[in-house]
């Protein structure tokens, strides 16, 4: 079975909405409101390299489509298969890039052989799979900066999880590297 694994970059209050632009008023808070130190982003190289597959909502893909393949620092995401999750998205143009339909098509990919899969943005995405009991693991950038609305990882009718934290770092710039198991 693969390890699905949620990656975000998070404000202390939880909002992960536009941390590197977007519609959010605040749009780009990780680049714009915090210094950047890049021993702080070791584990997004980590996890590229580490990662079989990238899952995203339709949102997601929509704004990571047309910027992500032409960017050099995302070419083993570029290269990987993409999954997103979709009611509406017919012949995505990203490169290697598929559509699940529901999150019974996320549970059946997970059941396969492989490298984990990694959900990036989508808070509609990620609260889902949690509900539904499929998220194995949390690694969380967490900013210390508090943006008070946006979309956020976690929601008010999440299920009570507990989890084990199996890394942390703090950095000079204020960020907290958390990474989390669920524990079942």
């Amino acid at each position: 079975m693969r390890t699905l694994i949620v990656t975000e970059f998070i404000s202390l209050d939880g909002v992960i909405d536009s941390p590197g632009g977007g519609s959010h008023p605040r749009a780009g808070w990780t680049f714009k409101d915090v210094p950047f130190v890049e021993e702080a982003y070791e584990i997004k190289g980590r996890e590229q390299l580490e990662a079989g597959a990238m899952l995203i909502g339709r949102v997601s893909y929509d704004e990571f489509a047309p910027v992500w393949p032409s960017m050099d620092d995302f070419a083993e995401y570029n290269e990987m298969p993409k999954y997103v999750v979709s009611s509406t998205l017919s012949n995505p143009e990203w490169h290697n890039t598929h559509v699940l339909r529901s999150l019974d098509d996320v549970a059946k990919l997970k059941q396969g052989d492989g490298a984990p899969i990694l959900v990036h943005g989508s808070a509609t995405l990620a609260q889902g799979l949690a509900a539904a009991g499929l998220v194995d693991r949390y690694h969380l950038l967490v900013f210390p900066i508090l943006l008070g609305d946006g979309k956020r990882l976690f929601g008010s009718g999440d299920p009570h999880t507990r989890l084990d934290l199996v890394e942390c770092e703090a950095y000079s710039n204020g960020v907290i590297k958390q990474v989390f198991d669920v524990v079942r």
